[in-house]
This record gives structure tokens, C-alpha cells and sequence, in this order.
């Protein structure tokens, strides 16, 4: 019996994820810090599918909620060949104005938990191969963007890593792939700052949720390094890898200004 474990599953693209996999006949472990949340898309992914839901409230963010899932996997013995680290924080406040314990659980919960939770679940993966990891990145960790910057920092990590850990973990016959999507509008907030700080290209670039949630999943079963869904930020994505960082900060300063 396969599981896939997706971290900040319970909502929005964590969501969409496990109900692409739910399509597929896995069996899904969902770690979420709501509980609340938890528990509905429990119900709903049990109700709507013929797959079993196990569901872990704690936040990745802290050290001890790593621990906390660690044991829960070995003490359950789950067949894991699937993790999806989604979880993650955005927010519209920017470096300088973030806080010192802002910036450390942005960084803690965008970057630091993908690391933690990957070291926590290859072994899980390496018994179960051919076995999967889906890294959640941003189209904003192509570039150093002067808006969100430390999100985007850490998303670019995020890629960076994943790049390596592909080949890393190669032999042991377990993909590594990197969703990195542009705008998607799981909630009103996220709408709003987008059209605010984007205007009319954000809207065209928006994805709907649940296509983001299919196209990953689809890429990441294929193997696919890099999945960015859109035409739009495909080609986006595109422009910001060619061109040489300085360039685009530049070009991101004098539009702002």
C-alpha cells in the first residue's frame, strides 16, 4: 500500500496536490498546522475518492513538529513513495520592515522544513523506490525580485536544492522535481496583492488552484525537473533565467521607482 506525504496539505495547492494523487489511487498522509483544516480535507478526499487519509496536526516550521512527524512515520510503518513539500508562508510585508522572528519562520517555514522534512523521509523513499519528492518553489525564485525578497530568497533556494538532491539521490532510483508557480489565487488576499503589485499581467498569468495541483502532480510522475504551469510564466521563467541578475533587479528598481 503506497502513501504520499504532503506537507500543508490541507488547503489551497497543498490541497489541489492531494487530490491529484487521491486520483491516482494513493493513499495520502497530511500534515498541516490546522487542525480544522485538516480534518475537512480529510472528509472530503475520503468522501470523493477510495483512498485512506491519515492526518498530522503541527507546524514544520519548528523543530519539534519535524520530530514529532518523524516519529509518527516510523511508529505507523507507512510505505512512503511520494513527499510533497508544500508548505509554506508568503505575506505582504517586505525586508526591512519584517520582524528578526518574522524573517527567521519565513525562513524556517519556506526553506529550512523542505530540507528538514526530505532528510526525515528519504530513507522511507529509498525503501520504496521508485519513490518521488516534489519541492514547492515560486516563478519569483528565478530572479532577485525587490518585492517579498526574502520570500523569494528562499524560494530560490528551494530550487537550487532540488537541482541538487536530483542527482543526489539519482541511484536510488527516487525523482526530485521543483513546481515553481506563478500567481494563484487560493484566497482574496493573494487576488488583491497580486493585481496591486502586478495589475493587469498578474491577472492573465493567474492559474487556477486545482489545474496547479494536476499539472504538478502530472510533472512530477514524469519526472520532470522544473514544472511551471502557464504559458505565460513558462515564458517568464524562461526570460528570468537567461538574463543576468543584476539586470533584473535593475529593471524591477526602475519600475517600482
Amino acid at each position: 500500500m503506497s502513501w504520499a506525504l504532503v506537507a500543508g496539505g490541507s488547503k489551497g495547492i497543498g490541497f489541489s496536490i492531494a487530490e491529484a494523487l487521491a486520483k491516482r489511487g494513493y493513499n495520502l498522509l497530511i500534515v498541516a498546522r490546522d487542525h480544522d483544516d485538516l480534518i475537512l480535507a480529510k472528509k472530503i478526499l475520503e468522501k470523493n475518492y477510495p483512498v485512506e487519509v491519515e492526518t498530522l496536526t503541527c507546524d514544520v516550521s519548528r523543530t519539534e513538529s519535524r520530530i514529532k512527524i518523524q516519529d509518527w512515520c516510523k511508529d505507523k510503518r507507512f510505505k512512503i513513495n511520494i513527499l510533497c513539500n508544500v508548505a509554506g508562508s508568503g505575506g505582504s510585508a517586505d525586508f526591512p520592515e519584517l520582524s528578526v522572528n518574522d524573517v527567521s519562520t519565513l525562513l524556517s517555514t519556506n526553506l529550512e522544513s523542505t530540507i528538514a522534512l526530505s532528510s526525515i523521509i528519504i530513507p522511507h523513499l529509498k525503501e520504496n523506490a521508485p519513490s518521488y519528492i516534489l519541492n514547492v518553489g515560486s516563478l519569483a525564485g528565478f530572479a532577485p525580485v525587490l518585492i517579498k525578497s526574502v520570500y523569494a530568497s528562499a524560494k530560490s533556494a528551494v530550487h537550487s536544492f532540488s537541482y541538487s538532491l536530483r542527482y543526489i539521490l539519482k541511484p536510488d532510483k527516487i525523482s526530485v522535481s521543483c513546481l515553481c508557480p506563478g500567481p494563484v489565487f487560493t484566497k482574496p488576499s493573494i487576488a488583491n496583492e497580486t493585481m496591486k503589485q502586478m495589475g493587469w499581467l498578474g491577472k492573465h498569468m493567474a492559474m487556477d488552484v486545482r489545474l496547479v495541483g494536476e499539472l504538478a502532480v502530472r510533472g512530477m510522475l514524469r519526472k520532470k525537473m522544473i514544472i511551471v504551469p502557464g504559458k505565460i510564466a513558462t515564458l517568464i521563467s524562461y526570460v528570468l533565467r537567461i538574463l543576468p541578475d543584476q539586470f533584473i533587479a535593475y529593471l524591477i528598481y526602475s519600475f517600482r521607482k
